[in-house]
């Protein structure tokens, strides 16, 4: 399938490049030594409807359509995935808000996080289950009018920055995946309680946390769709967010191929630019061609997944995810022989791809899980 961008789309691309270029890159180093959390650089990015694009346009975002996100998520990635990943994370979990939220909580908190007043997080993963589910242990007990929920969630992202998140508990414990409700959660609500992890290989300017839950009370209200129903609901996400994923590996590996060309085109040996050696121009070629090839496959499963062709979308979002993830791992490590030594210090950025980009190999499902989805699919 070919895939031909509106001018539309250049624009968006050239806008956040731009944005990328002048306001991250010059500092990326630096949040990613001290670990920081980029809040004023949110503030900023929202202002140009770089955060949570999706947001309809009228609760205050930008109703951007899924390529256009996809080239959103890529290029902020492109500039530093750190910053890319504190910024592109900042409206975790508002589909589900948009889709099955009451009309309330859209017009309480979609236009604060397409704004940049604030970001949300999405509260799944628990320390003992990650890619299963159906197995979280998080309850949801029904008290008069309330619910009380207790759990710990772990690899939050957001978790010590978020004012609201969307919580996955078991209202019905023993009916597996048929039994999870998603709750509407103000982070500031009794019994939550944060601990930032910071002792991360990668993406360290974006905020990563453990939840404990203990005995919060919540109204019936804040019940996101219906009782029950909540893994059903979070299926209709799975593929855009393993497209998001990707959009996330591609930009990581084609900064990690800039930084390469870049490096090539100033470092010298035996008398001539390295970049003239047949050797480095192989590589570059090599590096260049798999982007590429990650960069359609990308674009293809967010074309099926803006035109909600959703067995396709499933597919080719898993195909997408576990290529693309493979490939910013490979072309980010061949970076850093391009660079040499020079590669394997913080002087130059493509340690820092290197690490950065090994992340999306693991998260939104692991390659080993993309590998299942799509022989599913085809037996």
């Amino acid at each position: 399938m070919a895939f031909s961008l509106s001018d539309e789309h250049e624009a968006i691309r050239g806008a956040v490049r731009e944005f990328g270029e002048n306001e991250m890159k010059p500092v990326a180093e630096e949040y990613d030594r001290e670990g920081t959390y980029p809040l004023e650089l949110r503030e900023k990015a929202a202002e140009y409807d770089f955060v949570a694009p999706g947001i309809p346009i009228e609760y205050g975002g930008a109703g951007m359509d899924k390529i256009s996100s996809t080239i959103v998520t890529e290029e902020l990635w492109r500039a530093d995935p750190g910053i890319g990943s504190a910024v592109g994370s900042a409206g975790f979990g508002t589909n589900m808000i948009v889709e099955f939220g009451d009309e309330w909580m859209k017009e309480e908190w979609l236009p604060k996080i397409a704004g940049g007043e604030t970001a949300s997080c999405s509260m799944i993963s628990e320390p003992a289950h990650g890619s299963n589910v159906a197995g979280i242990e998080t309850v949801a007990e029904k008290d008069g009018d309330e619910f009380v929920l207790n759990g710990n969630k772990m690899w939050i992202t957001n978790g010590t920055v978020a004012d609201i998140g969307v919580l996955m508990a078991k209202t019905s414990p023993d009916e597996g995946h048929r039994g999870i409700t998603a709750f509407l959660v103000p982070m500031d609500s009794d019994g939550i309680s944060t601990e930032k992890i910071d002792n991360k290989l990668g993406i360290r300017a974006s905020d990563l946390a453990e939840v404990i839950v203990d005995d919060v009370r919540v109204p019936e209200e804040n019940v996101i769709g219906e009782v029950d129903e909540g893994f059903y609901q979070l299926m209709e996400f799975f593929a855009a967010g393993r497209t998001s994923v990707a959009s996330q590996a591609v930009g990581a590996a084609q900064g990690a191929l800039d930084a390469a060309i870049e490096y090539a085109g100033e470092r010298e040996q035996f008398g001539q630019k390295i970049k003239d050696f047949q050797a480095i121009e192989h590589k570059l070629a090599e590096m260049a061609t798999r982007v590429e090839a990650a960069r359609s496959l990308t674009y293809r499963a967010a074309t099926e997944v803006e035109q909600n062709n959703q067995d396709i979308a499933a597919q080719f979002s898993s195909m997408a995810k576990l290529f693309a993830s493979e490939i910013a791992v490979e072309v980010a490590d061949e970076g850093i022989q391009v660079h040499g030594g020079s590669g394997y210090v913080t002087d130059y950025p493509a340690e820092r791809y290197y690490r950065d980009a090994r992340i999306t190999k693991i998260y939104e499902g692991t390659s080993e899980i993309q590998k299942n989805i799509i022989a599913d699919q085809l037996l």
